[in-house]
């Protein structure tokens, strides 16, 4: 529906002039007639002055970060450039703002785009945005209202189009990994001997074939007979993290991206629990149920900001999707051994035990939080080898949980 093109005072001086013109035909004044011809003629200028202006060239909007967690802000700067050859006194903006952000976007602005201004001038807005719902948004386009110099007529023009922005994950702070070793499963570090390191050499028998450069000397005076270098290579240990994303265990909301609570914790649980991982020294590999790749994490850029950003990113559209993949995991880990692995679900019935049972052979730390179990799902998952935790609203308490090997981790 188009805005009446009038304010309260232009409505009032139209309703006014037509009045006096009725008025002056009725009782022949002159001078009603007179004032009665002008108001509508102030009105009838005040329209043209708004309608007949250009409409400004070009908009741009920059959304600094373009991807921004939950709870974090972005700035945002709209500029609106262009020129007019007639005068105005100002007027409103806003910036039309989808579900999952909020701010302050609108205000109002000054006389800007004056007679003979510049093309290279602009109008220059900014506010600031929070993510509040997880998905892949779009910001505007851009409302303005122009007002005439005497505040009678407006015209209000859509300017633009939408601009896209991301809304990740909040990343949960999550306990580390225990660094002792034993029937937790939870050791840090493997070596594998081979490929290349300067401080781990081992010297071993000279073979024929083997360069004479790489002769030990030390190592062979000490022996008495020639010894060439082995250099041992430490190798992170793998972790995978499981995202189950079939839409058999989750709510019909979940195919929408931060429109289902319980899904929401899984999805923070799941990047926080990788980006934990990685920070603990393990190359993590983060898939859903059927094996496809969601993200990757190494160990010697677990720190950086880029790879922190590349994971959230990942996630900011993961929503549920058709097939019941639980039956399968098995088959989809089939020859992947992780030290850790992280099995994030939604609906979990105890007649699943024998199906995730195949599984805890493949890891030393398996860890399985369901959102939605049912009688004694967690209880039938453990005793096939699980540690079984009941996922609620916060991923940091149920991952402490799971890491606490004499807690109860069933319902109630």
């Amino acid at each position: 529906m188009r805005r009446w093109p009038l304010t309260l005072r232009g409505t009032g001086a139209l309703v006014l002039g037509a009045g006096l013109w009725t008025a002056a035909h009725v009782v022949g004044s002159s001078e009603a007639l007179a004032f009665g011809v002008l108001m509508i003629a102030l009105v009838a200028a005040s329209l043209l002055s708004v309608y007949l202006r250009r409409r400004p060239g070009r908009l741009t909007r920059v959304v600094r970060p373009e991807t921004v967690a939950i709870d974090e802000e972005s700035a945002v700067v709209v500029r609106v450039s262009g020129r007019s050859a007639l005068p105005t006194a100002g007027g409103s903006w806003s910036d039309d703002l989808p579900a999952g952000l909020s701010g302050e976007a609108s205000g109002t602005f000054s006389a800007r785009l004056l007679p003979g201004i510049g093309a290279n001038d602009a109008l220059e807005l900014s506010y600031t945005v929070t993510g509040i719902r997880r998905g892949v948004w779009e910001i505007g386009p851009l409302t303005v209202v122009e007002h005439d110099p005497f505040g009678i007529a407006r015209r209000a023009r859509r300017l633009g189009r939408g601009t896209s922005a991301a809304v990740t994950p909040r990343l949960a702070p999550l306990a580390p990994l225990p660094r002792v070793a034993g029937d937790s499963g939870l050791a840090l570090t493997t070596a594998e001997r081979r490929g290349q390191g300067s401080d781990n050499l081992i010297p071993r028998p000279y073979a024929p074939g083997d360069s004479m450069r790489r002769i030990h000397w030390r190592a062979s005076a000490r022996l008495g007979d020639f010894m060439v270098r082995e250099e041992e290579h430490e190798a992170s240990p793998r972790a995978v993290v499981v995202l189950d994303r079939s839409a058999a265990r989750w709510s019909p909301d979940a195919a929408s991206p931060g429109a289902d609570e319980a899904f929401e914790t899984a999805v923070t649980l799941c990047v926080s629990a990788a980006w934990r991982l990685a920070r603990d020294g393990y190359l993590v590999s983060v898939v859903d149920g059927e094996g496809a790749p969601l993200a990757s994490l190494g160990v010697q850029g677990a720190a950086q900001s880029d790879e922190r950003h590349e994971l959230l990113s990942a996630f900011a559209a993961v929503g549920t999707r058709s097939p019941d993949a639980l039956p399968r995991l098995a088959e989809v880990l089939a020859g992947v051994a992780a030290g850790p692995l992280v099995l994030i679900t939604g609906r979990l019935d105890a007649a699943d035990a024998p199906l995730l049972a195949r599984v805890v052979r493949q890891a030393s730390l398996p860890l399985l939080f369901a959102a939605a179990p049912h009688g004694d799902a967690l209880d039938a998952a453990t005793r096939a080898g699980w540690r079984s935790v009941l996922l609620e609203d916060d991923a940091a308490t149920a991952w402490a949980r799971s890491l606490d090997p004499g807690a109860s981790h069933g319902r109630g």
